[in-house]
């Protein structure tokens, strides 16, 4: 009985499958019967089956409940008509699952189907920011759709609406869009027991900082994300290109990758110069290389770099070196981050005159996190630094933020915030304390 029980469920999964997911049957190919009548017939013979078990049970308790008298001859006879006819019935089932799973296959539905090896997912945030100015805002809404291909090669894309309102102050942007091919799994090109690595191809997150890769909502303190990563590493910062990358030896990854550059204009702005491959000028392009190390649980270690030939593709040929390093560690609920990046750009007169050929930030972040009776509950401060003119001598140009605040997560996937930000800005012109509230989440 349990192989029967088990047979009628799978093929009633099967046709389940094929009722809410299978496009209408071509009737050149098959002379299938419709998705109704396959699944009128699976019911029917489910209720039959399980009449027949059901009679079975009632013939051998009254057999069992009289006494020692042997059952008569009429019921031993009824009793295996019924068990001959489950027989045959058992085969019909199997035969209707035979169909259905060979139509399955036709249509991609298979057992690795189209649908099998797609994945959704995304994140979002809101805030509030009340200080010199208040506001909310919807800031990220973003849906990720990825597609495995084969065994080694998939597809990895992000769209991302920016503020809400396209016809305010928001935007639509294509924030990934890459195929990745393993390269171990299709060539078994590996120099170590230990190595994997793999291509990319398309519109990636370029390879720097601790944020730029790994930015949703619950994996950071802070509603806003930190001004180092913001204004020295231009997050969120997308280049077009190729990329090689892989891990190594005992907990070493790398990362090297040549794609489109910035292009900044007369003041020398890092973030201005992002282009988001939208008819991007493609006259000089930038290298940028990371090594990373995670040998002990919890602990990353990085440094990375890119350097380009020409920041004004073409213009005035200024070539530009960025060099990062940071480090991102929890264990035992204590969390310390903090990164140090700076740019060296070289060029004539006016750039130094902007103090814009030497641009650096640092910020350090501690943390504890501890359980609570529903989710998790995190405290931080951080402190950070940054000034995109530190060239001019004898000048205030430099920005410092010292934050406060909690996250709490009552699934890992979902993240409330609170923080307290004091802002002192050159000269005190723009001094400014804020309060920020955010939400966030990710699947």
């Amino acid at each position: 009985m349990p192989a029967t029980r088990t047979l009628v469920m799978r093929t009633l999964t099967l046709a389940v499958m094929m009722t809410l997911a299978t496009p209408a049957w071509s009737q050149d190919s098959t002379n299938l019967p419709s998705r109704e009548a396959m699944w009128q017939m699976l019911q029917a013979q489910q209720e039959q089956l399980e009449a027949m078990q059901a009679r079975i049970e009632q013939l051998q308790n009254q057999t069992h409940s009289a006494s020692a008298t042997a059952p008569a001859a009429a019921e031993v006879a009824r009793i295996e008509q019924i068990e001959a006819r489950l027989a045959q019935n058992e085969e019909r089932i199997e035969a209707t699952g035979g169909v259905v799973e060979t139509a399955l296959s036709d249509a991609g539905l298979g057992s690795d189907g189209w649908w099998q090896r797609t994945t959704l997912g995304g994140y979002g945030e809101m805030h509030y920011n009340g200080g010199n100015s208040d506001e909310i805002d919807f800031h990220r809404f973003v849906l990720f759709a990825g597609h495995r291909f084969n065994d080694w090669l998939r597809l990895q894309s992000e769209l991302e609406v920016e503020h809400a309102d396209t016809e305010k102050n928001g935007a639509v942007e294509l924030e990934q869009a890459f195929l990745e091919a393993d390269l171990t799994s299709a060539f078994g090109w590996r120099l170590g027991e230990n190595d994997r690595h793999s291509l990319r191809a398309g519109v990636f997150l370029v390879p720097v900082g601790i944020l730029n890769e790994t930015h949703e909502p619950p994996t950071f303190f802070g509603v806003e994300r930190n001004r180092i990563e913001n204004q020295i590493i231009p997050t969120t910062w997308r280049e077009g290109g190729v990329a090689l990358n892989g891990t190594f030896g005992q907990g070493f990854s790398y990362d090297l990758a040549t794609h489109s550059g910035l292009q900044v204009d007369s003041n020398f702005a890092i973030r201005g110069g992002r282009k988001s491959v939208s008819e991007a000028p493609a006259e000089d392009v930038a290298y940028t290389g990371r090594l990373k190390w995670k040998g002990i649980p919890g602990v990353e270690l990085g440094v990375s770099g890119q350097y380009q030939q020409d920041v004004t593709q073409g213009a005035r040929g200024i070539d530009a070196t960025l060099l990062e390093a940071h480090a991102d560690i929890l264990r035992n609920g204590f969390g310390l981050r903090a990164l140090y990046a700076h740019w060296d750009i070289e060029g004539a007169a006016d750039v130094k005159a902007l103090g814009r050929d030497s641009q650096y930030g640092w910020y350090v972040e501690p943390s504890y996190r501890f359980a609570v009776a529903t989710g998790t509950l995190g405290f931080f401060g951080r402190h950070e630094r940054w000034d995109t003119q530190s060239g001019l001598k004898g000048v205030d140009t430099r920005f410092d933020v010292t934050s406060f605040g909690f996250n709490y997560w009552p699934v890992p996937e979902v993240v409330f915030k609170l923080d307290y930000q004091f802002e002192s800005t050159p000269n005190g012109v723009q001094d400014d304390d804020r309060l920020n509230l955010g939400i966030g989440y990710q699947f």
